[in-house]
């Protein structure tokens, strides 16, 4: 089954009924006032978007970018490309112009849809590759699109997505009809502590679009049940309560980050949302704040796991008693996967013994409703799947009663704010500065943000330590990658542990960092780590901008 066809389904049975929600602090910036689509004024307009691109010659084989951030539009206009088999590749437009012009050239779009205020970033994006992409502005030229041959090679996928990976560039994965519609059937029979009501849920997520916790997640949950999906621009600490309220949110989506901030505010006679809020959907919750937000706030935060690549079909959630509050526990493995923990030999560990997770679907299909595979990367999609499983990356624990418990990553990632950050990718800019002789990227611990980026470095010989060197190297980095990617962390050291092959021993850079990271030789560059047109917003008292 189709996304469109679903949604269409809910039209014919719930035309009436509240479908997207943006309320009036998300939308300030662009709406004077909330916005508000019913499932049948959504079609309205899908319907209008439909036409027009079919009119001007797209439809199966063509992949269309969008930069539409946490807007509305967003769903409306994916709805209306999957109605015509056009695959989409959801566009962070806070990446840089060359990060995003690997995205759109590797992506093969044929098309870039974007907010007028990306455009100039996304011209700039398109000049740094081979092929002429045409930019239309949603909300002024888009009745204008460019005319093209439709394409003679049908996609199998839905959308692109990109991730970072543990080598560098982000890596593209095809997401099917069936992910996406597996996730919505996942969701609604999930049950236990994440029971949805048909026809009644209000879901409120901060989260970007770019990501599948929005994009398909949160946006199929709903769909598949006749809810109301209440997007967010993004997470504000000092208005959330409110907004939460005045939406009539019945359900959260979260990160780790989303607690600690709101756990750090001063307490008031509204904090318990007991009557409201049914339960909190996310991951990464630090323990020493997961009781703590239960007691105050009067709702459950339901951890669990999953991946780009795995979508629902490995998904496992701590939803149901013993949910072992404040452990990191992710849950008891359904019936519906397979799985095994490993350790580094290979063999499989015993009780409450660390390794990494491989999973697959149970039954005939072991790949059904995963990603589809890596674009344009048959050498890593085989890798991932070796043996017949799929290798997470991820380190956990099995328990004696059968639950796993998250306990560290295994690829050279750092997850920062909700963020993949690939280590080479971070290692590989610095290098190109003329003062870098050696390098070396750890994750260091953040109460707030779960993990931050510390580099370490060896300078040039004609180089010498200092504050102004640290921070020439900083906006280097800040001018080239996003800027949740910049070192928050810089330490000058003389040499980098490595192996007689000279590779970078990352167990003793872990070690290292941490140790570094509260002394005198480090500079805390933290404060200046901001998005674009950020200048306005506040620090908090843990020194950390109030909105990610």
């Amino acid at each position: 089954m189709k996304v469109y066809q679903v949604f269409h389904d809910q039209v014919d049975r719930n035309g009436y009924r509240p479908f997207i929600h943006i309320p009036r602090e998300a939308a300030q910036k662009y709406a004077p006032a909330a916005i508000d689509f019913t499932y049948a004024q959504a079609q309205i307009v899908v319907e209008k978007l439909r036409q027009q691109f079919d009119a001007a010659g797209y439809g199966p084989g063509d992949r269309v970018a969008i930069a539409l951030d946490n807007r509305a539009d967003f769903f409306l206009l994916f709805l209306a490309l999957n109605a015509l088999d056009i695959s989409v590749v959801p566009l962070n437009s806070e990446q840089h112009s060359h990060e995003l012009g690997h995205v759109i050239g590797h992506s093969d779009a044929s098309l870039i849809v974007s907010l007028p205020e990306h455009r100039d970033k996304l011209a700039k994006a398109v000049q740094t590759i081979e092929a002429a992409v045409p930019i239309v502005d949603y909300e002024r030229t888009l009745a204008a699109l460019p005319l093209t041959e439709t394409s003679v090679m049908p996609l199998d996928d839905a959308a692109l997505v990109y991730t970072s990976g543990s080598t560098g560039q982000p890596k593209g994965c095809l997401l099917s009809e069936d992910y996406f519609v597996h996730v919505g059937d996942w969701y609604r029979d999930l049950g236990g502590y994440c029971a949805l009501e048909p026809e009644c849920e209000r879901l409120l997520t901060p989260l970007p679009t770019f990501h599948v916790n929005a994009l398909v997640f949160s946006f199929m949950a709903m769909l598949s049940t006749g809810g109301c999906i209440v997007q967010l621009d993004r997470f504000h600490p000092s208005s959330w309560w409110g907004t939460v309220r005045n939406a009539k949110a019945t359900v959260i989506h979260y990160l780790g980050v989303m607690p600690a901030m709101l756990l750090a505010r001063p307490p008031e006679s509204t904090d318990d949302f007991s009557g409201q809020i049914k339960f909190g959907f996310g991951a990464g919750v630090e323990p020493e704040h997961h009781a703590a937000f239960e007691s105050r706030f009067g709702f459950p935060l339901t951890e669990g796991w999953a991946m780009t690549e795995t979508g629902a079909a490995a998904c496992i959630m701590a939803n149901t008693d013993p949910r072992h509050v404040g452990t990191r526990c992710i849950g008891r493995v359904p019936a519906a996967i397979e799985y095994s923990i490993l350790d580094a030999q290979g063999k499989k560990t015993r009780i409450d013994e660390p390794g990494e997770l491989l999973v697959r679907a149970s039954g005939p299909d072991r790949r059904r409703a995963f990603f589809s595979g890596y674009y344009k990367d048959e050498q890593a999609t085989t890798e991932a799947w070796q043996g017949g499983w799929f290798h997470t990356g991820d380190v956990v624990r099995e328990s004696a009663d059968g639950y796993l418990f998250f306990v560290e990553r295994k690829k050279n990632i750092i997850r920062r704010s909700g963020e993949n950050i690939a280590i080479s990718e971070i290692e590989a800019t610095l290098l190109q500065h003329k003062a870098v002789d050696v390098c070396a990227v750890a994750p260091v611990r953040d109460s707030i943000r779960g993990e931050e980026v510390f580099a370490c470095i060896v300078l040039c010989p004609d180089v010498m330590p200092s504050l102004d060197a640290a921070l020439e190297i900083f906006n280097f980095c800040k001018g080239r990658l996003a800027y949740y990617k910049t070192p928050g962390y810089f330490a000058f050291i003389k040499e980098i542990p490595t192996t007689t092959t000279q590779k970078i021993k990352r167990g003793d850079m872990k070690v290292l960092s941490a140790e570094l990271v509260t002394s005198d030789k480090t500079l805390d560059f933290r404060h200046l780590k901001r998005r674009e047109n950020s200048k306005d917003r506040k620090t908090t008292s843990l020194g950390v901008t109030e909105d990610i």
